[in-house]
């Protein structure tokens, strides 16, 4: 039996990185393989921060060809077990990033004639161990379901990530396109300045900030870095002593700090292409950033006890196995472990030099990290297979 139809619970912990990685699949499944999703979502006001037309007080309502519900994790029993009285659950169920399904909502899958494929979308990791993990089957203790862990990976043997089929095309369209580019300007609210190196900031607030910024207007040659609203507009417009309201711009030495509104999935790879280096954060723009093939520098979530620095190393372990000289990759990892707290905040600067420097070979290694990461084939298109695969 082939799959044709999805349920996706998100949870919405923070920061949009959750919600971001299942709307993009779930958009994917629906205009791309011409399934039926239904995405089942805690937090519908984050959720329309990536998605404005999303009415954040509906119940039920279809956007983008897919069926959006409101997920009331919290909700007594009485509510729960109403809110899935009359649901049947698709032929596949996504428990994303090891949320918990609501218990009558597992009960419903287990009375199905043919049992739903059940898969716990997992985090995004470099990490060897994930290639041994990922397919691993854990049957439920009283029911009979499984549930399969799929994880993303750079690797063979792992899920790969999300890309779009059109993706590549929509990328050399806006670079061949000075009307687009024109077009992405005008909404962000600005215009590009004239010989100066383009940044995009999209980050959680950080140690090192201050001092980037202070190196950036202190230097000689002009940046104009393009921040859009949230923690780090906040904290960039604050060490600068002005306010982040909207379309804000100050022009400090070489610096030039554009305040641009917080962009829909579909536009905020058009600002990565537009810009000669991009700061990201979390997952879904960190995957955005590599597919952009500019280089890149990725503020990894923090954990207690610094575990996240783990899988930031891991990562940086298998990216630079593609940087061709010593020194780029040197430049490359200072500048990573500076902006995640491994280095000291003040070593910021020298770090952007040396990393600045070797921008013509990191812009290569960005090219070829892609074609790799490419080679695994789509998360999507590849779980669509695993789950085909695990029909019975």
């Amino acid at each position: 039996m082939n799959i044709r139809s999805w349920d996706i619970f998100c949870t919405v912990i923070d920061n949009f990185g959750d919600i971001g990685v299942c709307w993009r699949l779930a958009r994917q499944l629906a205009q791309e393989h011409g399934h039926q999703v239904r995405l089942w979502v805690d937090d519908l006001g984050s959720f329309a921060r990536l998605a404005p037309a999303l009415d954040p007080a509906a119940e039920h309502q279809r956007l983008a060809g897919v069926d959006v519900r409101r997920w009331r994790p919290g909700a007594d029993a009485d509510q729960v077990a109403h809110d899935y009285a009359h649901i049947v659950p698709h032929d596949a169920v996504i428990e994303a990033f090891a949320c918990e399904l609501p218990g009558p909502f597992i009960e419903r899958m287990a009375q199905a004639a043919i049992k739903p494929v059940w898969i716990n979308l997992e985090y995004l990791s470099a990490e060897p161990w994930v290639r041994e993990h990922h397919g691993m089957a854990s049957p439920h203790p009283r029911l009979p379901l499984t549930k399969y862990f799929f994880f993303p990976g750079f690797e063979p043997g792992t899920g790969g990530v999300l890309r779009e089929s059109m993706l590549a095309g929509q990328r050399k369209h806006f670079m061949d396109s000075a009307p687009a580019q024109a077009l992405l300007w005008r909404r962000l609210g600005t215009a590009p300045q004239p010989d100066a190196m383009r940044v995009s900031l999209f980050a959680y607030a950080n140690p090192a900030l201050p001092a980037l910024l202070d190196h950036w207007r202190r230097g000689t040659r002009p940046v104009q870095c393009l921040v859009p609203t949230g923690t780090a507009a906040e904290q960039a417009f604050t060490w600068a002593g002005e306010s982040a309201v909207a379309g804000a711009s100050i022009t400090l030495g070489a610096l030039r700090l554009d305040l641009v509104p917080f962009q829909r999935q579909e536009q905020f790879d058009e600002l990565l292409w537009a810009c000669d280096v991009n700061f990201v954060r979390g997952e879904d723009s960190f995957v955005r950033a590599q597919w952009a093939a500019r280089p890149f520098i990725w503020q990894i979530y923090p954990q207690s006890a610094d575990a996240h620095r783990v899988k930031l190393n891991a990562f940086l372990d298998l990216y630079r196995q593609q940087i061709a000289t010593p020194g780029d990759a040197s430049a490359l990892l200072g500048l990573w472990h500076v902006w995640n707290g491994v280095a000291p905040p003040d070593t910021v600067g020298a770090s952007w030099d040396a990393f600045v420097a070797a921008l013509p070979g990191l812009n290569r290694t960005a090219q070829r990290w892609q074609h790799s990461v490419a080679a695994l084939g789509d998360l999507t298109a590849n779980l669509v297979a695993f789950c085909e695969s695990r029909v019975k």
